[in-house]
This record gives C-alpha cells, sequence and structure tokens, in this order.
C-alpha cells in the first residue's frame, strides 16, 4: 500500500486535497481504511474523473440537443417479433436457440450491482420477495428459470445442459447476494457454474468538481453503472472464463425484471441465425410520451436515445402501419457475442460516453458534521451498457410483448408503477393467461365456477390466484394435462 505521503501527493496532483482534511482526527484502523481507499486512486484518472463530472453537470443543465435530423428506425431486415415475424421462423428461431444451449454454448450474466434504495430496502434487489404465494425472491425465480431451459435443452437433445450464470455485483452487494445464496443453497444450482464478481467504485463528486467524504475516513463510492460490465469483465478474468468453458454467446439482462426469460431460446436462436454480434430486446412503447430509451439509428450508428433527445413531433410520427415510427423501447436485455465482448472489453471500453445522475450525496461539512442533504448535491458518473452497440458489426433487434416479458421492479409500493404490486401482478397475470390456455378452470371457495377473463388491464388483478413454478414450466409449454383445477 502507497504511504500516507505519496497519497498526499497524489491528491495534490488531481486536485482533491480535502479528501485528508479530518485525517488527524482518525483512529487506526480508520486511517487504514481510508489510505486503502485512497492508494488504488490514480492521480491523473481521479483529476479526469472530478473535472469530467463536473463539465458534464454544467453540460446536463443546458437544453438537451435533438437528434431529430440524424434519427432512423431499426431497418426491417435486423428486426424480429413476436408478435409480427410468422410462426415458421419463431419456431426455427427457437430450434437454433436450444441447440446452442445444448452444446453448452450459451451463458446468462446478471447485472446486479446495484442496491434496492428506491424500493425502501438495504439489501440487493434480487433478495426482494414482491410478494407471490411461493414467497420466492427474484433471484430464486431466475435460478429456477435457469434449471428449467437446462431441462428443457436436455431432454431436446439428450445430452447434459450447463447454462453458467455470471453475476455482476457491486461493493454494496457482492456480500449480502454471496451469503445468501449459500444460505438457499444456490437454489440447487452447481455452484460452480455461478460466478459472481465485483464491478469498480467511482468517488462521488460535487458541482464543482469535488470529490465527497461521506464519512471524515471514508469516500462516498457508487458503482460505475451497468456500463462498467465491460471493464469488470477484463479485470475478474471472467472473458477467460468464459472461453475455458466453450462459452460463445452471452445473453445480458437486469436484475428488477420479474418477467426475464433466463437464456431465451427464442432470442438467442434469432441472433444467431442473423449472425449477430450484439442484439437487443425491445418492448412497443406504452404511448409516446412514455419515458423510455428508444432503439434506433442516429446518423447510422445504433444507439438508445432517451427520450428528451426527441423532439414531441418525431416522438409522435407514424408510419403507414399506424404504429410509432420510434416504437423500440429499451429493457436492458441483450445478446453479445464472445469475441464482441472481447473486442470491446480490451480495446473499445475506454471510448464509451461518461453519463451522470445527479443524486442526493450525504457529506461530511467543513466543521465534521454528516449532513444528509434533502435536495440533490452530488454527481455519480457511470456507463450504460447499451453504449456498445455504436461498436457492432452486425447489431439486430428482437421485439416482445411487455405483457410476457417486462416488468421492471424499481420502486416502493407508494409509486404509481414499477413497484412491489405490479411485478407481483404482472406475474400472476401471466401465469393465470397459461393456465387458462392450458384448459385450467378456477372456482372460488365456496365451489363456483371463477368465469375467464384471458384478457387483463395492466392495473388489473386477474380473477384467481395462480402462481406456476418455473420448475413446471419455463414459458407457458408443458401444462396441458398438468393443470385441470384450480380452487
Amino acid at each position: 500500500m502507497a504511504s500516507l505521503e505519496e497519497v498526499r501527493h497524489r491528491l495534490q496532483v488531481a486536485g482533491q486535497p480535502q479528501l485528508l482534511r479530518f485525517w488527524d482526527e482518525l483512529g487506526a484502523a480508520q486511517k487504514t481504511s481510508l489510505l486503502g481507499e485512497l492508494a488504488v486512486l490514480d492521480a491523473e484518472l481521479l483529476k479526469e474523473h472530478c473535472r469530467s463530472a463536473a463539465e458534464a453537470y454544467a453540460r446536463e443543465t443546458s437544453a438537451p440537443q435533438r437528434l431529430d435530423q440524424w434519427l432512423q428506425p431499426v431497418a426491417p431486415e435486423f428486426l424480429g417479433s413476436v408478435r409480427r415475424s410468422d410462426l415458421d421462423s419463431l419456431a426455427r428461431w427457437e430450434e437454433e436457440g436450444f441447440c446452442q444451449i445444448s452444446q453448452n454454448k450459451v451463458a446468462v450474466l446478471l447485472l446486479a450491482g446495484g442496491q434496492g434504495t428506491r424500493l425502501g430496502v438495504t439489501y440487493p434487489k434480487g433478495m426482494y420477495d414482491v410478494g407471490l404465494p411461493s414467497g420466492k425472491t427474484l433471484y430464486e425465480i431466475q435460478a429456477e428459470r435457469i434449471h428449467k431451459v437446462e431441462q428443457l435443452a436436455g431432454e431436446k437433445y439428450a445430452t447434459k445442459v450447463t447454462v453458467p450464470w455470471y453475476i455482476m455485483t457491486s461493493e454494496f452487494t457482492l456480500g449480502p447476494t454471496q451469503r445468501f445464496f449459500v444460505e438457499h443453497n444456490y437454489f440447487n444450482l452447481d455452484k460452480s457454474n455461478i460466478v459472481m464478481f465485483e464491478q469498480r467504485m467511482l468517488p462521488a463528486v460535487t458541482f464543482d468538481g469535488k470529490a465527497i467524504l461521506e464519512q471524515k475516513g471514508k469516500l462516498a463510492l457508487a458503482p460505475d453503472g451497468n456500463g462498467g460490465l465491460y471493464r469488470a469483465l477484463a479485470e475478474n478474468k471472467i472473458l477467460e472464463d468464459m472461453e475455458h468453458r466453450g462459452i460463445q454467446y452471452i445473453h445480458v439482462y437486469c436484475v428488477d425484471n420479474i418477467l426475464v426469460k433466463m437464456a431465451d431460446p427464442i432470442f438467442i436462436g434469432f441472433c444467431v441465425s442473423k449472425g449477430a454480434d450484439c442484439g437487443a430486446k425491445v418492448v412497443e412503447k406504452a404511448y409516446p410520451e412514455e419515458p423510455v430509451g428508444v432503439v434506433c439509428q442516429v446518423d447510422g450508428v445504433y444507439q438508445v436515445v432517451e427520450y428528451s433527445e426527441i423532439s414531441p413531433e418525431m416522438v409522435h410520427k407514424r408510419g403507414p402501419d399506424g404504429l410509432l415510427t420510434y416504437n423500440a423501447g429499451n429493457i436492458c436485455n441483450h445478446f453479445f457475442t464472445l469475441d464482441f465482448l472481447k473486442t470491446v472489453a480490451h480495446t473499445l471500453e475506454p471510448q464509451l460516453k461518461q453519463h451522470i445522475a445527479i443524486k442526493k450525496v450525504p457529506f461530511i461539512d467543513e466543521e465534521g458534521n454528516l449532513v444528509k442533504p434533502t435536495t440533490p448535491n452530488g454527481i455519480k458518473m457511470e456507463k450504460f451498457v447499451f453504449d456498445v452497440f455504436q461498436f457492432s458489426k452486425n447489431f439486430v433487434v428482437f421485439e416482445v410483448l411487455r405483457e410476457e416479458e417486462f416488468s421492471p421492479l424499481k420502486n416502493a409500493d407508494t409509486a404509481e408503477k414499477d413497484t412491489p404490486t405490479t411485478a407481483r401482478r404482472a406475474l400472476l397475470s401471466q401465469h393465470y393467461r397459461w393456465a387458462l390456455r392450458a384448459g385450467a378452470s378456477f372456482r372460488d371457495a365456496a365451489g363456483f365456477r371463477i368465469w375467464d377473463k384471458p384478457s387483463l388491464s395492466e392495473t388489473e388483478d386477474p380473477p384467481a390466484v395462480c402462481e406456476i413454478s418455473p420448475l413446471v414450466s419455463y414459458f407457458g409449454e408443458t401444462l396441458f394435462g398438468v393443470i385441470s383445477w384450480f380452487a
């Protein structure tokens, strides 16, 4: 570890000497901890990080640049759709996906570095129970889907199948996630096929470019965004592990989507059949003003364009079919080849744009008091996982049904959307539809028939509660003969 004098010199070079202003008040353990945090920070990189954060904040507070004149929607030849592609194509893609899975060429990678702060909890989102009858957490649901897709591919091709599960965590989530998996016996998956690794942490910065202390002896740090994946893959030797296992295709997703299809054979098969090195799942925007990023071309290059970067006229623009022209809502659900990830991680990652998140960051004031601000006071810099689309040589997009594949868990139940209630409702509504399609009938406690309601609005609970374990059905298959009556 670097000495105090070396660290003090680095901070002077970086323009951040204030980080040691309480040094003489710290105990021995606090000094060791703070010195350890500061010793790993390169002076020039810290200087550039703080400078670019302040400059990005200045740009952020100005009017957003409209990109209308450079926009083009996804080209039809690079777009597949559950709703619009023909059944033969969907079946062919699913077969191709299962074939690749059966050869142990497919892995799934979970982005799980964020805490459940907006949910009102202090533990990782994956440990959250949304109130299902089974009491299953997001981690358990996802683990069981991996188990089932392994089983389906194995039975289809009469072979032993493994889908490794890579989990990117952060300083905040690694320990709790590791303990949770141990306590639950890795949800009956082989623990050697579950690989956890950490993304980098970056200092939070004031609006004028000063790194923040959250305690007298501790920096205010935050994960470097889900785009920190690419540096983390390289630094933690994850790409080498994938290569050693024979992995060629990686399905990347966020932890908070309760409906996510792990290693989705149709999506995998579509991307492989198209020869894609990078692909994105999308959902149709719910309404023109929905504040979600849209996958499209900007000056011929694919990227995700934020709602604020498109004019109201372009947001409402429709094609001859009556659909919104810019309709491909990003859901952070991606396909990558291993070769593509290697190129990005080892060569192109420094070119990724830094984004800023303006946050309320607790800090130590000049008198040494802890302040918990009521308004935003700090900047957290992050990269986005989807910003690598620009590097793709063959990018494709696959549209899925929102009600079947996307219901994120982001907020506490005091909010209107993306809450435990909406996530629970989405899953139970999906399982209710599956049961009806399999011929199920439902009766109430008195034995009277509950009339079927196959079409439900997103704010409407199903008339009967039906939860189907992923160990029974991955996506509604094999339920005929299993389901007859529910009371």
